[in-house]
Protein backbone atom coordinates (compact mmCIF):
# COMPACT_ATOMS: atom_id res chain seq x y z
CA UNK A 1 0.00 0.00 0.00
CA UNK A 2 1.84 2.78 -1.56
CA UNK A 3 0.53 6.05 0.49
CA UNK A 4 -1.41 4.27 3.24
CA UNK A 5 -4.93 4.75 4.56
CA UNK A 6 -4.02 7.67 6.64
CA UNK A 7 -3.50 10.31 3.75
CA UNK A 8 -5.90 8.76 1.86
CA UNK A 9 -9.53 9.72 0.76
CA UNK A 10 -11.05 11.47 3.89
CA UNK A 11 -10.08 8.47 6.22
CA UNK A 12 -7.78 9.92 7.83
CA UNK A 13 -9.97 10.40 10.64
CA UNK A 14 -10.77 6.67 11.17
CA UNK A 15 -6.99 5.78 10.54
CA UNK A 16 -5.63 8.57 13.31
CA UNK A 17 -8.55 6.77 15.81
CA UNK A 18 -7.51 3.19 15.63
CA UNK A 19 -3.53 4.45 16.31
CA UNK A 20 -4.51 6.98 19.37
CA UNK A 21 -5.41 5.17 22.40
CA UNK A 22 -9.20 6.18 22.79
CA UNK A 23 -11.88 3.98 21.15
CA UNK A 24 -11.69 2.77 17.67
CA UNK A 25 -13.89 4.60 14.93
CA UNK A 26 -15.41 1.99 12.08
CA UNK A 27 -15.20 2.04 8.47
CA UNK A 28 -17.13 0.90 5.69
CA UNK A 29 -15.94 -1.86 3.40
CA UNK A 30 -16.30 0.81 0.16
CA UNK A 31 -14.45 3.15 2.42
CA UNK A 32 -12.05 1.00 3.14
CA UNK A 33 -11.74 -0.25 -0.46
CA UNK A 34 -11.44 4.03 -1.81
CA UNK A 35 -8.57 4.69 0.80
CA UNK A 36 -6.55 1.21 0.22
CA UNK A 37 -7.28 1.50 -3.60
CA UNK A 38 -8.54 -0.63 -5.57
CA UNK A 39 -5.26 -2.01 -7.68
CA UNK A 40 -3.78 -3.22 -4.37
CA UNK A 41 -7.15 -4.54 -3.10
CA UNK A 42 -6.86 -6.78 -6.62
CA UNK A 43 -3.65 -7.73 -5.60
CA UNK A 44 -3.92 -8.57 -2.20
CA UNK A 45 -7.07 -10.89 -3.11
CA UNK A 46 -5.08 -12.37 -5.67
CA UNK A 47 -2.13 -13.39 -3.01
CA UNK A 48 -4.62 -14.08 -0.78
CA UNK A 49 -6.76 -16.31 -2.62
CA UNK A 50 -9.89 -14.46 -0.73
CA UNK A 51 -12.63 -13.07 -2.88
CA UNK A 52 -12.75 -9.28 -2.84
CA UNK A 53 -15.29 -9.45 -0.82
CA UNK A 54 -14.10 -11.75 2.00
CA UNK A 55 -11.06 -9.61 2.01
CA UNK A 56 -12.83 -6.23 2.39
CA UNK A 57 -14.38 -7.76 5.39
CA UNK A 58 -11.76 -9.36 7.36
CA UNK A 59 -9.60 -6.32 6.91
CA UNK A 60 -12.60 -4.16 8.44
CA UNK A 61 -12.71 -6.28 11.18
CA UNK A 62 -9.01 -6.88 11.95
CA UNK A 63 -7.16 -3.31 10.81
CA UNK A 64 -8.08 -1.30 13.09
CA UNK A 65 -7.15 -3.75 16.13
CA UNK A 66 -3.68 -4.73 14.64
CA UNK A 67 -3.24 -0.71 14.06
CA UNK A 68 -3.94 -1.12 18.12
CA UNK A 69 -1.43 -4.03 18.99
CA UNK A 70 0.95 -1.89 16.46
CA UNK A 71 0.73 1.45 18.15
CA UNK A 72 0.53 1.36 21.71
CA UNK A 73 1.35 4.67 22.77
CA UNK A 74 -0.86 6.16 20.70
CA UNK A 75 1.68 6.92 18.00
CA UNK A 76 3.56 5.16 15.14
CA UNK A 77 6.62 3.56 16.74
CA UNK A 78 10.05 4.71 14.90
CA UNK A 79 12.08 2.14 13.08
CA UNK A 80 14.30 1.21 16.28
CA UNK A 81 11.11 1.01 18.20
CA UNK A 82 10.19 -1.49 15.86
CA UNK A 83 13.13 -3.91 15.54
CA UNK A 84 12.79 -3.88 19.32
CA UNK A 85 9.74 -5.82 19.17
CA UNK A 86 10.76 -8.47 16.93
Amino acid sequence: MRRGIRSRNGQGQAASSWVGTGPNQDISESDLAKAIGSGDIDALAQHTGLSRQELLSGLRRELPGAIDELTPNGRVPSGPELLQRV
